[in-house]
């Protein structure tokens, strides 16, 4: 039995997060704390193993409070936020400090809806994360200075596909990439309405220039492009020039954008003039995907266990023969360059 308890300063949101979760045998409410203080003494008393935290919250917002939970109570965390510009920035800053995942806050009518299965899934990969491997995990084999640059530009195309721990993993890999780094298209499991934040905070890391695709936007080196939340991205040539196509359709592995999806294009579109990267996640999304994009020429990377806060993704790649290499987080922007440079000579 999984012990939830909610953080909240809404006394509705409580109420539905109390009602929905308590719908799966599988959880058990354990409270449910309208600001930080009174949640303090509830996790003494119930020591819950994942909590559901609002961000923007009076006396003490949810930032402050989960610094102060990794320091001092490690727990699985879920954050739950706001569309809000300032909420969604607040969220990944949340994400980088420690917290599993992200879920959008219910609009002010309140319907559920798909956000019921949503919140159970999300809650219930939380507790499977060892929070304190996790932060080990972030910290090993870390490069902080940018590596260089490359010797020449080329016209390869890098695909990388991420979920859970994901946020925190790209940024890794993109704050150390240099500003003539291949072409990149990214697809991160993430709401809507997170991903411009998400894309503005990698921009300003990155020496590359990191946006949210639009429809039509180019793949030119330097250039990284985010598909948005409940958009599938696609690779796509004209030419010598690739560009992507951001669209509608139905979910994939129950996810949309899909990195499936995304890889799949990716394969028919640019074959062995791609490089595939397949980072920590749940589920299988992107593992067939990456396979293809493999069968096709394209060099193929899947991040190693250790470093991984879910071993999900990756695994299921690997065990489909999907995987070139399996290569632990810290280094992954090295081998990125150096099979880049590769090619580029062959």
């Amino acid at each position: 039995m999984i012990k939830v308890l909610i953080v909240d300063d809404s006394a509705v949101v409580r109420t539905i997060f109390q009602k929905e979760l308590s719908k799966d045998s599988e959880l058990k409410v354990v409270g449910a704390a309208p600001d930080p203080y009174v949640a303090r003494d509830m996790i003494l008393e119930t020591h819950p193993d994942v909590l559901t935290l609002d961000i923007e919250m009076p006396r003490m917002d949810g930032l402050t409070f989960l610094r102060k939970l990794m320091k001092y109570f490690p727990v699985p965390v879920v954050i739950v936020s706001s569309l809000s510009a300032k909420g969604s920035a607040m969220a990944l800053e949340a994400m980088a400090s420690g917290a599993v995942d992200v879920l959008s806050k219910p609009g002010a009518a309140y319907k559920v809806g798909d956000m019921t299965q949503e919140l159970i899934e999300k809650v219930k990969i939380a507790a499977s994360v060892d929070v304190q491997r996790k932060a080990l995990a972030a910290k090993a084999h870390i490069v902080s200075d940018p590596l260089r640059p490359l010797m020449q530009t080329t016209n390869q195309v890098l695909a990388i596909g991420a979920s859970t721990g994901g946020t925190v993993a790209l940024e890794r890999i993109l704050r150390i990439m240099p500003a003539n780094s291949p072409g990149t298209v990214i697809t991160q499991h993430m709401p809507p309405g997170f991903t411009k934040s998400f894309a503005d905070r990698l921009n300003g890391l990155s020496a590359m220039r990191i946006k949210e695709a639009q429809d039509g936007d180019s793949v030119t080196p330097g250039v990284g492009l985010v598909a948005p939340g409940e958009k599938h991205l696609l690779l796509r040539r004209d030419g010598a020039r690739y560009y992507v196509n951001v669209k509608d359709g139905p979910q994939v592995n129950r996810h949309r954008p899909s990195v499936d999806v995304m890889f799949r294009s990716v394969a028919q579109t640019a074959g062995k003039n791609a490089l595939g990267v397949i980072l920590t996640g749940m589920g299988g999304d992107g593992a067939k995907g990456l396979l293809e994009m493999k069968q096709a020429g394209a060099t193929t990377i899947a991040q190693d266990e250790s470093s991984c806060v879910v071993f999900g993704m990756p695994k299921v790649a690997i065990d489909l023969g999907a995987a070139d290499q399996i290569v632990s987080l810290g280094l992954i922007p090295q081998e990125i360059l150096r099979l880049a440079e590769k090619r580029s000579v062959n």
